[in-house]
């Protein structure tokens, strides 16, 4: 597979790639920036339209590196070959198919490596989350919750980590419907867990995607998977946590949720075991779930979020 790079996304790429004493531009900063129009031109010309200690250092990096960009036209190559070795495309903030629920976000990632495509209807989806080491009882809850979700025609979306992702992307399958995986690594680097491997192949060969927003070859770290949540709250309209302890990514992701202006939804065996859970219903930040309608009557049409999106857009162009 050729993997096709436009010349504004090559452009947008070298940004990301910049590297100056250690320091690297702030990509959220730089994809809110960029999706505007006449954003990376303005870039190019070292200026940054937002007033915030981020865009000053910004400027003060993109002056100091925009004379000359071997380093950065290297990294990109190397990188682009990496994903089109493994089969992947590219997806920018500058592009139409861009997911119009990312676009609601401030921390949302300039670029993301795709396996399989992304459809309009992935605006009407949700995250199925929660703790790699699920009880059975667990298990079952989040089979039950996807295969439902998919028989609704909800996009159901989760970590491919183990446990109640796997369970998740499993259940989906299993019922015909569509999934998407929001990878925590470099689309290019070996599946983690390598166990997910052949499920990972199942998505892509059945009409699902996997997802990176990582350079291809950037392998597992600590701060990859919870900036992957990030990605992954942004991606759906909301996310419902099966299991999960106070230190789990999932309620990280709850959380995230909440404050991305999306929905969070605890089952309510989740609230009736957890403290977090429990707060967090209290302080009328979840959705506490008895059954799939509780989920379902929280959802927007994809064509909506499309839609807001866009008005997104505009404001933000409106307001500079």
């Amino acid at each position: 597979m050729k993997t096709m790079i436009t010349d504004e996304q090559h452009s947008l790429l070298l940004l990301c790639a910049l590297r100056h004493e250690g320091a690297t531009l702030d990509w959220k900063l730089l994809a809110r920036v960029a999706q505007r129009p006449g954003g990376l031109d303005e870039l190019y010309r070292g200026r940054v339209p937002e007033k915030s200690k981020a865009a000053a250092k910004a400027e003060e990096l993109l002056g100091a590196t925009l004379g000359s960009l071997q380093d950065e036209e290297a990294r990109v190559a190397v990188e682009t070959e990496a994903a089109e070795r493994a089969g992947a495309r590219l997806v920018t903030v500058l592009d139409d198919d861009y997911p119009a629920n990312l676009r609601l976000i401030p921390d949302l990632p300039p670029f993301l490596w795709v396996r399989g495509d992304l459809e309009d209807r992935d605006a009407r989806s949700v995250a199925v989350v929660g703790t790699r080491d699920v009880s059975e009882d667990g298990r079952r809850r989040a089979a039950r919750m996807a295969r439902g979700l998919a028989e609704h025609s909800v996009v159901v979306t989760s970590g491919l980590a183990r446990g109640v992702d796997t369970a998740a992307h499993m259940a989906t399958l299993d019922a015909g419907g569509r999934t998407v995986a929001v990878i925590g690594t470099g689309i290019a680097v070996p599946m983690y867990p390598a166990e997910n491997r052949g499920l990972a192949e199942r998505i892509v060969a059945e009409g699902g995607a996997v997802v990176s927003q990582f350079w291809p070859t950037s392998g597992p770290a600590r701060w990859t998977f919870p900036r992957r949540n990030v990605t992954m709250s942004g991606f759906t309209q909301g996310t419902v946590v099966i299991e999960a302890s106070r230190t789990s990514g999932a309620k990280m992701q709850a959380r995230i949720a909440s404050e991305h202006g999306k929905r969070a939804f605890l089952l309510r065996s989740l609230v009736a075991a957890q403290p977090w859970a429990a707060k967090m219903l209290e302080e009328g930040r979840a959705t506490v779930v008895d059954e799939l309608a509780d989920v379902l009557d929280g959802l927007a049409g994809a064509e909506q979020m499309r839609k807001a999106g866009e008005q997104r857009q505009q404001l933000a162009l409106a307001i500079l």
